[in-house]
């Protein structure tokens, strides 16, 4: 199991203190240090069966620069979703927790972290 985070973020740190407090086994990736490829989001939307323009932060001051808030979301447009991504991860919605079962979860609340914590 590994959980993508951002260390200021509380959700991500409520999900911590859940799996620590359940003993789970899992990898921490800061994924602002650590940057997922554009191939690694493809994989994750893959796993969580969303689309990118469903885990983009469209709040964030770079959403906004970008104006991915105009973007279309269709199929045609998913590429260029991934690759503002990949450029910009602060827009990747967190945290995101990876199963054992190949499946993963947007885990904001203690109920998402239950759930990827038993699809393990």
């Amino acid at each position: 199991m590994e959980i993508w985070i951002n260390p200021a973020c509380s959700k991500c740190r409520g999900a911590l203190t859940l799996l620590d407090e359940e003993g789970a086994s899992y990898t921490v990736r800061r994924y602002l240090e650590d940057v997922p490829s554009e191939d690694e989001i493809r994989a994750v939307l893959g796993r969580l069966g969303l689309e990118p323009w469903e885990i983009t932060r469209t709040g964030e001051a770079d959403a906004k620069e970008l104006g991915v808030g105009e973007w279309a979301r269709d199929a045609g447009s998913r590429e260029r979703w991934i690759s503002a991504l990949a450029a910009h991860p602060k827009l990747i919605q967190r945290p995101i927790i990876t199963a054992e079962d190949g499946t993963a979860v947007v885990a904001r609340t203690d109920e998402a972290v239950r759930d990827a914590l038993g699809r393990s």
